[in-house]
Order: C-alpha cells, then structure tokens, then sequence
C-alpha cells in the first residue's frame, strides 16, 4: 500500500508542476496581450517617473511598472514602485 501512495503523490507532484508551468504561461500570455492594448504614452510615462524617482532614490529600470486597466466604463491608472529597502 505504500507503494501506490508514493505513487499516488508523484503523480499529483507532476500534474501540479504542469498545471503551474500552464498558469504561468497563462500569465505570460495575459501580459503580452495587454502590453499591446496600451496607450502609447505610458511607456513615455513610465521613463519620465523613473527618472523622477531616480532624484531622491536609487532604483532599478524594472522598479516601476504603469498599467492601464479598465472597469466598466471607468479607467484606472494603476503605478507601482519597488523602492529598495535602504537608501543608498
């Protein structure tokens, strides 16, 4: 019987795995698709506040993302930042 559970739990360890790589890809897929539907500014936006940022802390070029969401007939501009965790 001890055979079959170790089985049992390899074989789930292996359709989880899959099903993470497929959510992932999923994800993947979701963000390409919404990077073309934006706006062309926000890619200029995103530039310009980094650089803003950059005057009072050091930060990465990946630190700042800008995504344009939409929600009904309302749209929401939404900017997160990754600010280290001491100034340097």
């Amino acid at each position: 019987m001890s055979t079959s559970l170790l089985d049992y739990f390899r074989g789930r360890q292996k359709k989880g795995t899959a099903a993470v790589a497929k959510e992932r890809l999923q994800i993947l897929v979701a963000h390409e698709r919404a990077a073309r539907n934006r706006p062309s500014y926000l890619r200029q936006m995103q530039e310009e506040l980094l650089q803003v940022v950059r005057k009072y802390v050091h930060v990465d070029d990946d630190a700042i993302t800008v995504a344009l969401e939409q929600e009904g007939n309302q749209e929401i501009l939404e900017l997160n930042i990754i600010l280290p965790d001491q100034q340097e």
